[in-house]
């Protein structure tokens, strides 16, 4: 952030006092000639001793108080006050000199009361002086009922110093008994005065110069801050701290608005106010919690939000922007009863003097007002004016902080967007990324399907082929003339067989997509399952013979009844003894395994057949029941089948309401595997 600063430059303390000596004496030459022609002995004095105080005390704290005693001692009176007015408002530089101890200056919330005195305020743009012999009996007695006093005394001599034709300050010489002001005392107040005068711009300068000095030290510390790592808050808290610290103020808040709450009017109420205003940074000086009796502990308002409507203030200041809400004294400006308000976060106790500056944001628009923000509040517990040069100051903190809430905003919209935008772009690459896996596993799975019609064309050209050629074969030496009558027994034999294994073929081609597209009613029909698995051993048994392959049938009893289709299950049956049979190896048994299951569902028959020979391979195994799919290394194995078979079985056992699971496990330090197709039927 680029944080612009004004480049004050404020007169130092050192410096004044070296050219005061000489502007002392040139100011009492010229312009108090003709009182030192009457008075010459006491007007010298004076004047001598004026600036003897002024060159051996340039500290602004024991200056006025040193020239009060000696104004007080030479001119014999009983007390004198000297305050310094900027702008008719006298400030805090005041002292008060008295000849009894007994009497002090006021106490210092009375004390910041005295600015606004009416005595104070009686020809000050003129030169009068004014004499007041009785101020119980004169006609300022009603004036300055509810006031604290301002001197210890009835008889009171009153004048306003001026310096370069402007009014700096007040001399105010009190006796405690009615006195006739003489027209000598006069005289040495009024010779007085120009030496007091240039005492009080000293005082003013020097205050001035320490609290440019303050300024800048503020204007450094928020630029630093602003240009730091810090946060946001950590940022409106150095903020508020520095400037309440700097003005020496009581308490600082810093009130924030609801974001997106329509825009300010100027000087003036939309019909729609802002809803909520928020607490973002608090800060109140150390002493504030003994003024208030520990109360600062429960005022702590940090991150608490409130309606608009239940602050007074809050209205007050939003009606006055953008110009700053600035009160010296609540208690002489307005009337209300703050114990009354539904929210005060303001506090009763710390609302003498309030000062609530407008944080504006940028204008959308050229022709409309910018929108506003909130606002940023200091508090001191007793009257205080609002000077110029602290406005300006506020002002220009406020303005910083407004650019830094607007650049905060800006950074985390822009944050946000780039993390929607980031949101976006990820979601944008999973859902890319889900597509290209899904388009690589149809291109995989495309690729596997190619291979299973290259896979399928080549085994049903070579099962189909091969009893064609057969047949073909066959029919060529019948149609021989001398061909013997064996020789054409032989040949028709060989044609038949090849015929009926085409038939099968077509058939099974035929059953599988019947039982795919249109399952037929389930023709059930009690039978012995035992009778049926003796009639396939034995055909199986005299198939196998070249293979010397044993099948064993366990089963727990001789006699077995199912209720289901039986030529669905000799059909099941077959194809499994078949398809054992071609990946046995040589000389092994091909056990069949017979089971009753009891179950709350009903009873279930469980054939299990198990051989051991050529396995199935993981990959296989999740495919193996589907049609025209053969493991891997089959065909180049020359082993004999079509890849209908399994696929059929599967169909045939869901056809019967069963299920049909597989298993191949490699065997301990051989090439074989046990490979187990269990199917489990209901009994009834």
């Amino acid at each position: 952030m680029r944080c612009v600063t004004s480049a004050t430059k404020a007169p130092m303390v050192n410096h004044l006092t070296l050219g005061l000596a000489h502007t002392v004496e040139l100011a009492v030459t010229q312009e108090h000639q003709a009182s030192l022609m009457h008075y010459p002995a006491e007007s010298t004095e004076i004047g001598q001793q004026i600036t003897q105080i002024i060159l051996t005390n340039p500290e602004p704290q024991t200056l006025l108080s040193a020239i009060a005693r000696a104004l007080g001692e030479m001119l014999q009176v009983d007390s004198c006050l000297i305050g310094a007015m900027e702008n008719s408002v006298i400030s805090s530089h005041m002292a008060l000199w008295c000849s009894s101890d007994k009497y002090t200056l006021a106490p210092k919330r009375h004390q910041a009361q005295l600015w606004q005195h009416p005595l104070l305020r009686v020809n000050s743009s003129g030169e009068e002086i004014l004499a007041i012999r009785d101020i119980q009996e004169s006609d300022y007695g009603f004036a300055i009922e509810g006031y604290p006093q301002l001197l210890p005394a009835r008889a009171l001599l009153l004048i306003h110093t001026r310096f370069q034709a402007s009014v700096n300050g007040v001399i105010i010489l009190g006796r405690q008994e009615p006195h006739e002001w003489t027209h000598q005392e006069k005289q040495l107040l009024s010779s007085s005065a120009q030496s007091v005068a240039i005492a009080i711009s000293h005082v003013q300068l020097t205050h001035q110069a320490r609290a440019a000095e303050r300024y800048q030290a503020l204007l450094n510390q928020l630029s630093l801050a602003m240009r730091s790592h810090l946060n946001l808050d950590e940022i409106l808290q150095v903020a508020i701290a520095v400037t309440a610290e700097v003005l020496q103020v009581d308490r600082s808040l810093l009130l924030l608005l609801k974001e997106g709450d329509p825009p300010l009017e100027n000087r003036g109420f939309k019909q729609q106010l802002p809803d909520r205003v928020t607490v973002a940074a608090e800060w109140w000086e150390e002493t504030y919690g003994e003024f208030t009796n520990g109360a600062a502990k429960s005022s702590r308002l940090l991150n608490q939000s409130f309606l608009l409507s239940e602050s007074y203030w809050c209205q007050e200041a939003l009606k006055n922007a953008p110009t700053p809400l600035a009160i010296a004294d609540w208690q002489d400006t307005l009337d209300i009863d703050l114990e009354n308000q539904s929210v005060s976060i303001f506090e009763q106790e710390m609302m003498s003097a309030l000062l609530m500056v407008p944080l504006l944001g940028l204008k959308s628009h050229r022709s409309e007002p910018a929108p506003l923000l909130g606002f940023l509040v200091l508090q001191h517990n007793q009257p205080r004016p609002w000077l110029n040069d602290e406005l300006e100051m506020v002002k220009w903190v406020s303005t910083q902080l407004s650019a830094t809430i607007i650049q905060n905003q800006t950074l985390e919209q822009v944050q946000s967007l780039v993390a929607e935008r980031t949101a976006q772009l990820q979601h944008s690459l999973d859902v890319q990324a889900k597509l290209y896996e899904k388009t690589r596993r149809q291109v995989e799975q495309l690729q596997e399907f190619n291979q299973l019609k290259e896979d399928f064309i080549s085994t049903m050209n070579h099962e189909l082929r091969t009893p064609l050629t057969a047949m073909s074969l066959a029919i060529r030496m019948l149609r021989q003339p001398k061909l013997s009558a064996k020789r054409r027994d032989k040949y028709l034999e060989i044609l038949e067989e090849q015929c009926n294994q085409e038939i099968e073929l077509i058939n099974d081609l035929l059953s599988l997509q019947q039982l795919e597209s249109n399952p037929s009613q389930l023709q059930r029909q009690t039978f012995d399952l035992m009778l049926l698995i003796h009639k396939l051993a034995e055909s199986f048994e005299e198939k196998w013979v070249n293979k010397r392959l044993t099948l064993k049938v366990d089963a727990p009893a001789s006699s077995l009844s199912l209720d289901t289709d039986p030529d669905s299950l000799n059909r099941i049956l077959l194809e499994l003894l078949t398809n054992a049979g071609k990946y046995s190896d040589l000389g092994t048994t091909v056990d069949l395994q017979i089971s009753v299951q009891v179950q709350p569902s009903g009873n279930y028959v469980v054939l299990t057949l198990t051989n051991t020979g050529l396995g199935i391979s993981p990959t296989d195994l999740k495919h193996i029941f589907e049609k025209f799919r053969r493991g891997q290394g089959i065909t180049q194995q020359a082993v004999p089948g079509t890849g209908l078979g399994l696929a059929l079985v599967k169909c045939l056992v869901e056809h019967l309401n069963g299920t049909i699971e597989v298993s191949s496990n490699p065997l301990a330090n051989s090439q074989s595997s046990v490979t187990a197709f269990t199917v489990t039927l209901p009994q009834k």
